[in-house]
């Protein structure tokens, strides 16, 4: 009976058992990822100010983001074995201290290259609160509850990148360039704060990664440094696409390594490697669609600043009301099932916006917008959920690193994908339908992995006589508790 009761384990080394729920820290976990999400769109539309204030060139200033982006998504997999083995409380109350301490350096910058350094070392903290995420969430409640926890982080991370353009344009009208990295301290604090005071105490060391790791995070950063290059310079020469052909054996080499074998063994024995692209999917096609429609609504249907972010809000409008529910039907329904359903309400709600045509209005735009929002607000929860409760319980921070590594590329990759496909197009309009009809159909091959994922779940159910009950995780909530 108590063992029913306990919540879920936390990381390896940390205290195995609470009492009771800790919600503080799923909030915690939401202010989190609300404001990492947020440092990867808050800055774009400060690169003029910068340039200017700093007196460097475009490109220099360019490297205020990408000094974010690199070494967040090259550091996400070596993270995840990183937290492993090590305490979670301690981690936790070192990167999100530190990612401020950036934060505060990068606003206070008197010369690029100490911008640069700032945003560097920052984007390295990043990657570990980005890990940190689904596993603070995961751990802070029984598995039961885990799908309703997972929303929280799942639904305000989107929300945070979605929303970075309006507060940096606020920010950059009234205040200046500097107070979009001050923006984000007051939230840091208050994680930092909840984290010191709820965060499981004791647990393993904090100890310097292994030079293993640090090879990783090469081999990884190379391979993302090569699409994200190719697909940037292609619309202006598309011979520079052939600067992603060294990612494959890159990542080939990698996954024969040390540091990629424990995560090709997590995406085996949790089996949830189309989860994974699914995420990948779904979040290249909001980000292309994202961009796509912003740049649509700017230059060529003349909206203002002002309507174009209050025509945009709609997305995150719809994806924070399903989000609260998002979480509640998948500890009801099944994880499997109500991602699959967010997902395919997304894609539905991608393709609606393909016809877009210059007699629409903004709020034509806007409830189509809502739509895809509520099918990600739907989606995010489960799907995290999905992926943590699949994984070994000892392994925890390594199916989160996964599944962020694939939300993060996603993010990455689909404006490019979306630039790239505007090129396809014998006007402008037509070029913005061809990235929006490329922005569904990736959200479409989002539902046909979770399908995919569900058939084969649901096939090896059936086979070890162990059927989940339409896709829920109860037979491996079971799992995790008997090792609690």
């Amino acid at each position: 009976m108590a063992a029913q009761q306990s919540p879920a384990t936390g990381t390896p080394g940390d205290s195995p058992v609470r009492a009771e729920d800790r919600w503080s820290l799923v909030f915690a976990a939401g202010l989190i990822s609300f404001v990492a999400m947020l440092d990867m769109n808050v800055v774009n539309l400060a690169l003029t100010d910068i340039a200017d204030a700093l007196d460097v060139s475009p490109t220099t200033a360019q490297w205020a983001v990408l000094g974010y982006q690199l070494p967040l998504v090259a550091l996400l997999l070596p993270a995840g074995r990183w937290l492993d083995q090590v305490g979670l409380r301690a981690a936790l109350l070192l990167s999100v201290g530190c990612f401020a301490l950036c934060s505060a350096l990068a606003a206070v910058a008197p010369w690029a290259s100490w911008l640069i350094a700032a945003r560097l070392a920052q984007g390295a903290f990043g990657a570990v609160l980005f890990v940190l995420m689904p596993v603070l969430a995961a751990t802070a409640v029984r598995p039961e509850l885990r799908g309703r926890a997972m929303s929280v982080p799942a639904t305000l991370g989107p929300l945070g990148a979605v929303t970075g353009p309006v507060i940096g344009g606020l920010l950059l009208d009234h205040v200046g360039w500097r107070a979009i990295f001050l923006v984000k301290l007051p939230i840091c604090l208050a994680a930092w704060l909840i984290a010191r005071r709820d965060a499981p105490r004791g647990g393993g060391r904090l100890r310097l990664p292994d030079r293993g790791s640090l090879g990783d995070a090469a081999l990884i950063g190379s391979a993302v440094a090569a699409v994200l290059l190719g697909l940037t310079l292609a619309p202006d020469a598309p011979l520079w696409l052939l600067l992603t052909l060294p990612s494959v054996p890159l990542v080939l080499f990698w996954l024969r390594r040390p540091g990629g074998r424990p995560v090709a063994g997590v995406l085996r024995a949790s089996g949830t490697a189309a989860v994974n692209g699914s995420v990948l999917a779904l979040a290249a096609g909001f980000a292309a669609n994202h961009y796509l429609l912003a740049q649509y609504l700017r230059r060529d249907d003349g909206e203002s600043a002002t309507s174009t972010a209050l025509t945009m809000l709609a997305f995150p409008l719809g994806m924070v009301v399903a989000g609260r529910f998002g979480g509640r039907l998948a500890d009801r329904w099944g994880a499997r099932p109500t991602a699959l359903t967010g997902a395919a309400v997304t894609a539905f709600g991608l393709l609606l916006l393909v016809p877009v045509d210059t007699d629409w209005s903004p709020a034509d735009i806007a409830w189509r917008l809502a739509v895809a929002g509520v099918g990600m607000g739907l989606n995010g929860g489960p799907v995290q959920a999905l992926v943590m409760t699949s994984a070994p319980p000892d392994q925890l921070a390594t199916a989160g690193s996964a599944v962020q590594l694939a939300r993060s590329l996603g993010f990455a990759l689909g404006p490019a994908l979306g630039t790239a496909a505007t090129l396809y197009g014998a006007t402008e309009v037509a070029g913005i339908r061809a990235g929006l009809t490329l922005a569904g159909i990736a959200a479409a091959l989002a539902v046909g992995l979770l399908t995919l994922h569900h058939r084969t779940n649901r096939t090896k159910d059936a086979a070890t006589g162990g059927a989940n009950g339409g896709g829920s995780t109860t037979g491996t909530n079971r799992t995790i508790r008997s090792r609690v």
